[in-house]
């Protein structure tokens, strides 16, 4: 009878987005369990492949850009289905300017018509379409859905893209062989960059470096995560790329973390035993939000012929180039997903760290979050010596 009184709450919370019970650690299997026997697999084209759920879900392809030009951007396309009623699709765009005068540039716009191809492999609506390569080494994105920014960039991997574990998920549920949620995540860590994308005010060149996230949140995104972790490294040599979140308390506060270190034609390491860590807070006195100054990002694993190798990124960090108060920006139908939750105020810090040792050719995207309760907000200074503040994102 208790485990059908489970089942029944976790499902009507996931539907309507009210606070979930208490299940404890034991109700989430971390992909850290599969990084165990197998730390990653690398991708294939059918890894590729769009879920488009037919339940409650959150589905995003990212696309992480970095300029030679010193600009930084992100061209998204986000596919949500809520309780299996409505399906919803936006494509989103951002450019962070390296004068630091500039205003960031972001537009969110919904699509209409949306679909994919028969192998479900590219993503297509009116005036919007991602396209995977036949060989399955590239991608194009193009959109004219918003004037402001019109985009047309090809992004090419030049190492092979990898998840960790077999298939990349942790799954949540009291019973593991029908788990009522999952999230996945997917990279390709190092790829070269061709395109623009067309503003206002000219045409910004993102000929560079970059990275690609396909992630699925197959459940209701906060009932699977309240905190985030996520760095993006990109130099002329490596590459690094950690994403970390942290459940809720209803499965027990758990960290999940993957990541990987990789350099053109290889992946150097890959697996789940990596940390990331807020070693100082400076808070936001906008908000009471525990606004990291200082973070240490730490990757550990083994090359195939079983090397240890371990890496770091860490330091003070600069001034932020964006605050994100996520529920006044993002579209109506991820307000539906997170409306039940009361006293949410999540918002997002996106961080471009400073160059390190002179190395201009070097960048490194921190973006952090938070969408936990107001409450925690309230007692973060209390824990400001524990190394844990708000933390980072998708």
């Amino acid at each position: 009878m208790n485990w059908i009184k489970q089942q029944l709450h976790a499902r009507v919370a996931n539907v309507a987005g009210t606070q979930e019970p208490i299940y404890g650690p034991s109700a989430i299997e971390s992909v850290a369990r599969q990084a165990d026997t197998t730390p990653y697999t690398e991708l294939k084209n059918e890894d590729l492949k769009w879920a488009a759920m037919g339940s409650t879900s959150v589905e995003t392809q990212t696309f992480y850009l970095m300029a030679d030009s010193g600009h930084v951007g992100m061209a998204q396309v986000i596919y949500s289905n809520v309780a299996g009623i409505h399906t919803t699709c936006q494509f989103n765009t951002k450019i962070f300017y390296p004068d630091g005068n500039t205003p960031n540039l972001w537009s969110s716009d919904a699509l209409n018509n949306q679909g994919f191809d028969e192998q479900k492999l590219s993503f297509y609506a009116d005036g919007c379409a991602v396209n995977l390569s036949e060989d399955g080494k590239s991608y194009t994105i193009k959109s004219a859905t918003n004037n402001a920014s019109i985009v047309n960039l090809t992004v090419t991997r030049t190492t092979p893209g990898f998840q960790i574990g077999k298939d990349g998920k942790s799954y949540f549920g009291t019973d593991r062989q029908n788990p009522w949620g999952s999230m996945r995540h997917a990279f390709w860590p190092r790829c070269n960059v061709e395109g623009v994308i067309i503003t206002k005010d000219g045409n910004v060149d993102f000929k560079g470096r970059g990275l690609f996230v396909h992630a699925l949140q197959g459940m209701k995104p906060h009932h699977a995560a309240a905190k985030w972790n996520f760095v993006n490294f990109q130099s002329p040599n490596y590459s690094a790329v950690m994403m970390e979140y942290t459940t809720p308390p209803s499965y027990g506060s758990t960290v999940v973390n993957v990541g990987g270190l990789a350099r053109d034609g290889e992946i150097i390491c890959a697996g789940s035993a990596n940390t990331a860590t807020h070693t100082a807070v400076k808070g936001d006195p906008e908000n009471d939000w525990p606004e990291p100054g200082a973070v240490k990002f730490s990757w550990s694993g083994k090359t195939k012929d079983g090397k240890e190798v371990r890496a770091e990124v860490g330091g003070p960090l600069g001034q932020r180039l964006d605050r994100v108060d996520v529920m006044a920006e993002v579209p109506k139908f991820v307000k539906n997903i997170v409306g039940g939750v009361v006293g949410t105020k999540p918002y997002i810090y996106q961080v471009r760290a400073a160059t390190p040792h002179g190395q201009n050719d070097t960048n490194v995207l921190l973006v952090f979050s938070t969408a936990t309760a107001v409450a925690e907000a309230q007692d973060w200074r209390s824990r400001e010596g524990e190394g844990r503040g708000g933390h980072l994102v998708y």
